[in-house]
């Protein structure tokens, strides 16, 4: 009698891959990830990119042909001196997506640096920095921002540390939350055990266990550092003339549209909110990735 052979049921694919891959096909599944992405890769291709295949010199003014209307010569129309909307909203991508991830890189540092440090130490420390914090927070970003940068002069560098310093607190909460949790777990007593320095214990142990909060909650504030750079430009506090910002843009020609000149303010304003609305989109599906 010859035996019987048995074979053993295929393991789950699933089961071998690490928390990253995981995270990673979960991403790869959602739509609403990808066509986020879609929509931040395309403007960030417009920023790279885009002085090569846009049809006109942003900069260059025509003033025979100012505020013309949609054709196909401009497929956006043209604004008050002349020049090509569409040509200037696709380079102006290059700024607002500058200063606005960079600002946000800061922000993300500084909390989570000062949400390791008060969610560790707590007491004393945990108070009188959450209290600063707090006071902070209560003042509006966009009149922070104004001080500081009438205090300090217009610039790139101030724009991307105003906004940076005033995201930070936000993020320092989101840390601390989950640092404060992190901390009462197994790992962190016996590192403590080890006597290790509390700089170890908070970046190399605690650290890498809330890295998921802050990546959903450095996505969600990219998307507020956009609007806040572009309303600053807008005001005229942002990116300077004669940059073709989307936020500069329209505080120039704003004032065109009791005139029925739309397109000289529509565009950049849907291209600001597309640009928002896919990093949201990101934001969502980075959070619904590191949740499942």
């Amino acid at each position: 009698m010859s035996a019987v052979q048995t074979t053993s049921p295929p393991q789950d694919d699933t089961r071998r891959r690490s928390p990253m891959a995981e995270v990673f096909f979960s991403l790869m599944r959602s739509r609403t990830f990808l066509v986020g992405l879609f929509i931040v890769l395309f403007w960030v291709a417009c920023a790279l990119f885009g002085e090569h295949f846009a049809p006109y010199d942003p900069l260059a003014d025509d003033i025979i042909n100012a505020l013309a209307p949609p054709s196909s010569e401009h497929w956006f129309g043209t604004d008050q001196i002349g020049r090509d909307v569409f040509s200037r909203v696709i380079v102006g991508s290059r700024d607002i997506l500058t200063v606005a991830p960079l600002a946000t890189l800061l922000a993300t540092v500084a909390g989570t640096a000062l949400g390791l440090l008060t969610g560790y130490f707590r007491g004393i420390v945990d108070d009188v920095v959450s209290r600063i914090l707090e006071a902070f927070m209560a003042i509006p970003v966009v009149i922070v921002a104004l001080l500081a940068i009438v205090a300090l002069g217009t610039s790139k560098a101030t724009v991307i540390v105003v906004i940076g310093l005033s995201f930070a607190p936000i993020i320092a909460r989101t840390v601390r939350s989950a640092v404060l949790a992190e901390r009462e777990l197994d790992y962190v007593a016996a590192a403590q055990l080890r006597h290790e320095s509390a700089f170890h214990t908070m970046f190399v142990e605690i650290l890498p266990n809330v890295i998921p909060p802050i990546l959903v909650e450095t996505t969600v504030r990219l998307g507020y550092a956009i609007f806040a750079v572009a309303t600053l430009s807008f005001m005229g506090f942002g990116i300077q003339p004669p940059s073709p910002d989307w936020g500069l843009s329209i505080s120039s020609n704003y004032g065109m549209i009791g005139g029925g000149f739309w397109w000289t303010v529509l565009f950049d304003a849907l291209a600001i909110a597309s640009l928002v609305i896919g990093v949201n989109l990101v934001a969502d599906g980075v959070h619904g990735a590191l949740n499942d």
